[in-house]
């Protein structure tokens, strides 16, 4: 009986072993899978803040690089002004050097001139010495021959030698006399002339004004000069290519430059940022609508400014095509001096000059508005504007007296009236005003219209623009004649030609600009 309680006992130690070490192994389990589980929180959390480290470093790294960028840029920006601002005080110095030296040149050619006249009087004074010692010595020779001559001679051969002597002695007087009133009526009419031309002009009474090439155009606020340049400079690129204005856009306030020595095309460029400005909304597409718009604008005031010259002038009844023709002179310059001002002038002291001395008036004024029609389409059309301005009065049947007036201007043709004689003169006392004109401005222009001229014989293209003072050309070309890789060889080509013909101080940068565009609308 014992040994069953005893078994009983050891089975029951026994199962409470086994149940022990089974709850055991499961509160282990359930210990490992809660650490487990635990880790794998802390293990996430962590890769949580990790992620969460990265991004903000990241936007760190970003922030400190769009700073440095930032600042580059702006010590690039400063860099690019003051380089910008060197080359143009070089060509300050460059410009006021050559006016220097060319001034020393013409005094040194005017003492030279004076030097030689002196020594032409001082020979032609010594010639003329030896020619009265000549003179004397001979007259005492005879006067020797005729007292001994005298001597033998009779009473009445005597009185017939005196008669003689009075004689000549009267024709040397008389001769004496005459010169002296031709001098005397010379110095009488050459009073009249300046009497005439001094009235003239102070009836006229103009301003004096010297062409520029370059505008300015203001703004409201230095924030607006962003919105002109735009994104990546596209703005101003657009302006730059449709007008062929150079725009600079430096430290100056409120203000933007425009720089381009066709004053047509500073006028369009000008109008166009001035509407741009004012409306605000700058991009490629409106920037191109406004310069249209500012061509038709420009051609407007063409007329206009015809139609108001031929009203200053009252010349009567004038062909509409030679008016457009005179609105195109207020955009030209000679020197310096606005050929469309000239003119008028022109017009004016001619009819003025006439009317002191029995002229048509009226006549006058038109040979003289018109004297100068030739250079409105000079550049488009071969020949001096001398003759083209005679062919194109012709054409339109204006009278034999304007042409005549138009041909001998300059000396081109001898004068055949009265009024082309005014004409030249008026013309003369036009351009001699203080002031009136500027030889050195007129210089530079032409350098640029041959520079522009150079490149629009090159085959293929289609516009050519002169900016930087000459100092880059940018070419448009035909997109359906020129190819992609042809641009290279057209800019070589250009680049080639502009060595050969012209003499220019530095270089000049050729850009060929190539592009094709498709337009359509939308209904």
């Amino acid at each position: 009986m014992i040994d069953i309680h005893v078994a009983l006992l050891i089975i029951s130690i026994l199962l409470g072993i086994i149940v022990g070490i089974a709850v055991g192994y499961f509160v282990r389990i359930w210990h490992k899978e809660k650490s487990l589980k635990k880790s794998q929180a802390e293990a996430e959390k962590i890769i949580e803040d990790a992620k969460k480290e990265a991004e903000k470093n990241k936007r760190e790294s970003v922030l400190e690089a769009k700073q440095e960028i930032y600042t580059l840029k702006k010590e690039a920006d400063i860099d690019l002004r003051e380089r910008r601002q060197v080359v143009v005080d070089l060509e300050e110095r460059s410009n006021q050097r050559e006016i220097s030296l060319n001034n020393r040149a013409a005094n040194l050619d005017k003492r030279e001139s004076s030097l030689d006249q002196k020594e032409s009087r001082t020979n032609e004074r010594r010639e003329q010495l030896e020619i009265e010692k000549g003179k004397v010595e001979k007259a005492l020779e005879e006067q020797e021959q005729k007292l001994q001559e005298i001597a033998s001679l009779s009473k009445d051969e005597a009185r017939n030698v005196i008669m003689q002597k009075v004689r000549d002695e009267m024709s040397v007087e008389i001769a004496n006399y005459i010169k002296d009133e031709e001098d005397k009526a010379k110095t009488e009419v050459n009073s009249k002339a300046k009497e005439l031309l001094t009235m003239a002009i102070q009836k006229y009474a103009s301003e004096t004004t010297t062409e520029r090439t370059v505008s300015v155009v203001g703004i409201p606020s230095d924030e607006m000069k962003g919105r002109i340049i735009g994104r990546e400079g596209r703005n101003i690129r657009a302006i730059e290519s449709l007008t062929g204005v150079d725009l600079i856009i430096d430290d100056t306030p409120e203000a933007v430059v425009l720089s381009g020595f066709d004053p047509v095309r500073r006028e369009i460029a000008k109008r166009t940022l001035e509407t741009l400005v004012s409306d605000g909304r700058i991009h490629p597409g409106r920037i191109e609508e406004i310069v249209e718009k500012s061509r038709q604008e420009v051609d407007s005031y063409i007329r206009e400014s015809g139609e108001d010259a031929v009203f200053k002038a009252s010349v009567g009844r004038v062909h509409p095509d030679l008016i457009k023709l005179l609105g195109r002179l207020s955009f030209r310059t000679s020197y310096g001096q606005n050929v469309l001002k000239h003119s008028i002038e022109t017009a004016f002291l001619a009819g003025k000059l006439a009317a002191e001395i029995g002229e048509d008036e009226t006549l006058a004024r038109r040979a003289g508005l018109f004297h100068d029609i030739g250079k409105a389409v000079d550049h488009e059309v071969e020949g001096s504007h001398v003759e083209i301005g005679a062919n194109l009065a012709a054409k339109y049947k204006e009278p034999n007296e304007v042409i005549d007036a138009i041909a001998s201007h300059h000396g081109d043709t001898e004068a055949k009236s009265a009024i082309a004689v005014l004409v030249a003169a008026a013309d003369a006392l036009s351009a001699a005003r203080p002031g009136a004109r500027n030889e050195s401005v007129e210089n530079y222009i032409k350098r640029l219209e041959q520079l522009e001229n150079i490149s629009n014989d090159v085959e293929g293209v289609e516009k050519t623009f002169a900016i930087q003072a000459g100092r880059e050309i940018r070419v448009i070309v035909k997109p359906d004649v020129v190819d992609d890789l042809s641009t290279f060889k057209v800019a070589r080509e250009i680049k080639e030609k502009i060595e050969k013909n012209l003499s220019y101080p530095g270089t000049i940068r050729v850009t060929v600009i190539r592009e094709t565009r498709a337009t359509d609308v939308a209904k």
